[in-house]
């Protein structure tokens, strides 16, 4: 079989190395003698295979190796990445416990001893990166309405720091949707469950979608949340995971418990990476995202272990409060629908703030009646005269008290 030709350069003409000029007019390869013009195709496609590689490289280098304080390039090796990725509470595996018991355990956790850090402002909205800040705004906005819509202000504001804490943190993407959707791809495990728990098929509600926008618009334009300083973690109260115990407590705000990495890694100084300046937000598979949502709404527990108005188990990624049953009728107990008595409720109504009833008043009317008529003088008896029987009994006749018609009309 013969084989084609090869470039062997150490073929090539000792007087044309002596002179430092390469003769492009032909190339000795193998015995054979090469044109020119099949060899500068390929020179030329190496050439831009090689500059396709560097100019790849320069792109990919902020995200797959981002900059330190000092500008140093920080790899993060596989163990601590594959560490990094389970500190989530959607993978189950990674709960150690829910509910009641958990925030019993989770109050017994002490909080860190090390000093609190702070980080400076993220302004992008006065930065050069207009055409990145729509998509920041939007990324963050689900982050803290999805994640802290039931929480108070503080606590909303600090969910947003932690996204922001994470953007400038050496182990997280560099953009502010890129650390929102970390993982959404996966069935379970994303950073933030709400992308991929199904969560998103959910409209949201316009008034606490504004109030979320506009704590993520004042974390964009520089707002620093100091409570939580430089978390990069939290979880909801009722639940345990297991790395709560790994990581540094910083505080609870509302539901939420904020944590840091220990070491050098929890330092404001390691929050120094350069923003990435570009946004995006991934595309999701919305069919398994209907499926998960579909398989949480049809999970039950037995009747006994129910809560009050719910009849689902209560889940990690539910987003009302422990005494919020979200309008849900307990369909574990009988039920019917009762309407009060108009009278009856009037009656109550009217006997609280002092008012007579118009049973009352009527019952009232009749006793002035009966007390008017008890309570009429009564003419004196006239002498009988000697009279036939039928005068006498005229007399007694008009002996009988008259109704005091006036009093009564007064009494009513």
């Amino acid at each position: 079989m013969a084989h084609a030709p090869t470039l062997d350069l150490g073929t090539l003409d000792p007087r044309v190395l002596a002179k430092g000029i390469l003769d492009l007019g032909e190339f000795h390869a193998a015995g054979r003698t090469v044109p020119a013009r099949r060899v500068l195709p390929v020179a030329l496609g190496l050439c831009l295979l090689a500059a396709l590689v560097l100019v790849a490289g320069a792109v990919a280098r902020p995200w797959l190796f981002p900059a330190g304080p000092d500008g140093a390039v920080v790899r993060i090796p596989l163990a601590q990445q594959q560490f990094i990725a389970s500190l989530n509470v959607d993978d189950k595996a990674e709960l150690i416990v829910e509910g009641a018991d958990a925030q019993a355990r989770n109050a017994a956790i002490p909080l860190s001893g090390l000093p609190m850090e702070h980080v400076g402002g993220f302004n992008l909205a006065a930065s050069r990166l207009a055409g990145a800040y729509p998509t920041a705004l939007r990324c963050l906005t689900q982050a803290v309405y999805y994640e802290a819509a039931v929480e108070p202000l503080q606590g909303r504001r600090a969910v947003a720091q932690v996204v922001l804490n994470r953007m400038r943190h050496p182990a997280y993407p560099h953009s502010v949707c890129g650390v929102v959707y970390q993982g959404a791809e996966r069935r379970t495990g994303c950073q933030f469950s709400f992308t991929c728990d199904g969560s998103l098929l959910r409209a949201p509600a316009p008034r606490a979608w504004h109030e979320a926008e506009e704590v993520a618009r004042e974390a964009l334009a520089g707002r620093v949340e100091r409570s939580v300083g430089t978390a990069t973690h939290y979880h909801a109260d009722y639940v345990l995971p297991k790395w709560a115990f790994q990581l540094g407590k910083i505080a609870q705000i509302g539901r939420h418990i904020f944590y840091r990495f220990n070491g050098g890694w929890g330092r404001s100084t390691s929050l120094d990476a350069a923003y990435a300046g570009r946004e995006a937000i991934p595309a999701l598979d919305f069919a398994a995202l209907r499926e998960r949502l579909a398989a949480g709404a049809s999970a039950t527990l037995p009747a006994t272990e129910l809560a009050p108005g719910l009849t689902v188990p209560p889940a990690v990624f539910d987003r009302h409060a422990e005494n919020d049953v979200g309008g849900r009728i307990d369909m574990t107990k009988e039920w019917r629908l009762t309407i009060p008595d108009p009278v009856a409720a009037s009656s109550r109504y009217r006997a609280a703030i002092g008012d007579p009833s118009p049973a009352a008043e009527h019952s009232a009317a009749a006793t002035a009646k009966d007390a008017a008529v008890t309570a009429a003088p009564k003419p004196a008896p006239a002498a009988a005269p000697a009279a036939t029987p039928s005068t006498a009994t005229v007399a007694a006749a008009t002996a009988v008290p008259i109704p005091a018609v006036g009093h009564e009309v007064a009494a009513r």
